[in-house]
């Protein structure tokens, strides 16, 4: 009987470690996320004992805002995306990386179907397209993050104002309290101020380096502002109104255009489910007439027929307001 009651005793002694263990690492895990959640790059380059003005050019420079201007316009259309993405790595290097992937792929294509022009067009066609397509997906997800946090900013903003602070001091608050992309954003603008800078062109230079469709809408009602005079607490708060509003719209619009997507999905996958398969199963299907010139062109035009189609349907559900 003592020898049960210590089996089990030891077995609840267990059971009950394990559990505490597991909510010490739990809790442990939460706070580390919180607290790199409360905390965004600009604060962290302030905390590594240098000087405010060192942290806005140390921002600047990763952004690429105090380097030369591209010649080509080619390489301006990069500049932009890499400044409004936030990427860190300088553009031609960029550049360089992506049209390395770009020939290793246009080669290896070429290799497989035996066919040296079928890999030289995917290899130019990648080096134009593989850079703004990286570059448009992070700016995307970018300007996600931006929007959902532009309404709290303003309503940030907004108390920062009814307690009795100036703009460029409640412009500031939103760069100690809130989370990156938008506390650095702001805190850059609020730092090129502190440094000399006009209030309108720091706005100016805020709106080009995010580029979010809302902004130019803050930008303006505080540029007026700081050069009319008003009541820009009113303004924020139908401003922050406003967004909410777009924001639930754009919502609603996607989730009734799903149909539309998944149509263009699925249609795009099925043919090349559907050759991946015979080709597995019946490698003689198309193999025997892969070396036809006639075959290349008929797929050529298949491709281009489904893009088109694609790229209709994706029109037909995707709206602009």
């Amino acid at each position: 009987m003592d020898a049960d009651f210590a089996r089990y005793a030891m077995y609840l002694f267990a059971g009950v470690t394990g559990i505490v263990i597991a909510e010490a690492i739990y809790l442990s895990m939460a706070s580390n996320n919180g607290k790199r959640r409360t905390i965004n790059r600009r604060m962290k380059l302030a905390d590594a004992a240098v000087s405010q003005r060192e942290v806005l050019y140390q921002l600047r420079k990763e952004r690429g805002l105090d380097g030369d201007r591209e010649a080509t316009s080619m390489m301006r259309i990069l500049s932009r995306l890499r400044l409004q993405s936030n990427m860190k790595m300088p553009i031609v290097q960029f550049a360089s990386l992506t049209t390395t992937i770009s020939v290793v792929i246009g080669l290896a294509i070429g290799l497989w179907f035996d066919i040296v022009v079928a890999g030289l067009v995917v290899a130019i066609v990648l080096i134009i397209v593989l850079p703004i397509m990286v570059l448009r997906f992070r700016r995307g997800r970018r300007h996600r993050l931006f929007g959902n946090q532009l309404p709290e900013a303003l309503d940030l903003i907004t108390r920062g104002l009814k307690a009795g602070h100036p703009v460029p001091i409640a412009l500031s608050m939103v760069a100690r309290e809130m989370a990156d992309p938008i506390g650095t954003e702001f805190g850059m603008m609020s730092d090129e101020i502190t440094y000399g800078s006009t209030m309108v062109a720091a706005l100016e230079g805020l709106n080009e380096r995010v580029g979010h469709e809302d902004l130019p809408l803050f930008v303006t009602a505080v540029s007026i502002q700081n050069t009319t005079g008003g009541n820009l607490r009113e303004i924020l708060d139908g401003l922050a109104h406003v967004i909410r509003e777009r924001q639930k719209l754009r919502r609603k619009v996607k989730s009734i255009s799903v149909e539309g997507r998944m149509s263009a999905y699925i249609l795009s996958a099925v043919p090349v489910l559907l050759v991946a398969a015979l080709t597995l199963l019946v490698p003689d299907y198309y193999g025997s007439v892969m070396n036809e010139p006639l075959t290349w062109y008929l797929v050529a035009g298949s491709v281009t027929w489904a893009v088109i189609g694609n790229m209709v349907m994706f029109k037909m559900a995707s709206f602009k307001f």
